[in-house]
């Protein structure tokens, strides 16, 4: 993310991506625990600067970073932030964490930075303390969705009402439109944006319990048969029936992508070529490559169904 006078850092992060850019302030005392700070989360971020504070330290720097950790009490931070604020889609997050490193709480923008820096820091010991409504209650709230499938809120007045069906569980799956058409939608009607245009999607299958290597194996392998990487990777799809799977969502979380979970009626829609089992047991068509065929920009199979294990199986689609 490019940083200068005319272009706004925290507008990437408020239309539904990861913070990127991130300045720590900290009082001179524990400017070693900033440095620990920075130093542990360096490969997750752009960019982490430290700051000391003084008085007008945020107002300084407002609008230049995605998110600040404040080093320091949170009475403090709110106090100074407060005047600063103008709007939840362009504000930065904000984020406080205490000298020991026992709490990170996100006080502004937790789902345009902030819960994912303050999960980040869980990596220093630290618990974070999610408030909004859909993390409290163990669920994915739309923008954290439209992260895992690496694209970003178009309108962000709706989640008000999408986030409410979330909490509701009225939401269902991420329904998918292709274009060119032209699409009339209400106002709690959100919309998403793919960020990339190159990348490829994941389909994979499993037997129940398969484990976390049993997946990156089969991924991993089948990402080599078609000369790409772990970073070329949007996100892994696969059927709602696969939600529980611990293994499955482990394995995503190290690759660091999201799981697009696809209701029946889409996957037979987007059939594979391969003669599945579990059409001829339960149904539903073959996961793999019904998956990665839906999920994929251009609905293509770049890589027919692969078998490891006896475990899972992985196509890969673009």
């Amino acid at each position: 993310m490019s940083n200068n006078s005319d272009n706004d850092c925290s507008a990437p992060d408020s239309d539904g991506e990861v913070a990127d850019e991130i300045a720590i302030i900290s009082f001179e005392r524990k400017l070693d625990t900033a440095e620990e700070i920075r130093d542990d989360l360096a490969d997750d971020y752009d960019r982490i600067d430290i700051l000391e504070y003084h008085g007008e330290v945020f107002a300084d720097h407002w609008g230049e970073y995605d998110c600040f950790v404040g080093l320091m009490a949170s009475g403090i931070a709110m106090r100074k932030t407060a005047p600063l604020l103008d709007d939840k889609w362009d504000d930065p997050a904000v984020v406080v964490v205490d000298e020991e490193l026992t709490w990170a709480i996100p006080l502004t923008g937790g789902h345009h930075g902030a819960n994912q820096v303050a999960y980040d820091l869980s990596k220093l010991g630290a618990v974070p303390a999610m408030t909004t409504a859909s993390e409290a209650a163990g669920k994915q709230g739309v923008e954290s969705r439209a992260k895992a499938l690496d694209t970003h809120v178009v309108n962000g007045d709706s989640t008000v009402e999408t986030n409410l069906a979330v909490l509701n569980e009225e939401l269902g799956p991420v329904a998918r439109l292709d274009g060119p058409k032209a699409v009339l939608a209400d106002d709690d009607v959100t919309v998403l944006k793919r960020n990339a245009d190159d990348g490829v999607v994941i389909g994979t299958g499993s037997v129940s319990g398969a484990d976390k290597e049993q997946f990156l194996t089969a991924w991993t392998e089948a990402l080599e048969d078609v000369n790409k990487s772990p970073d070329d990777v949007e996100f892994v799809a696969t059927a709602t029936r696969k939600e529980d799977e611990p293994g499955l969502t482990a394995a995503a979380q190290e690759f660091g992508v999201g799981v697009a979970y696809l209701d029946k009626e889409t996957l037979e829609e987007f059939e594979g070529p391969t003669p599945s089992k579990s059409k001829e047991l339960i149904g539903w068509p073959g996961i793999s490559e019904a998956s990665a065929i839906a999920a994929g920009r251009d609905h293509e199979l770049l890589l027919e169904k692969r078998r490891h294990d006896d475990a899972v199986t992985v196509a890969v689609g673009r």
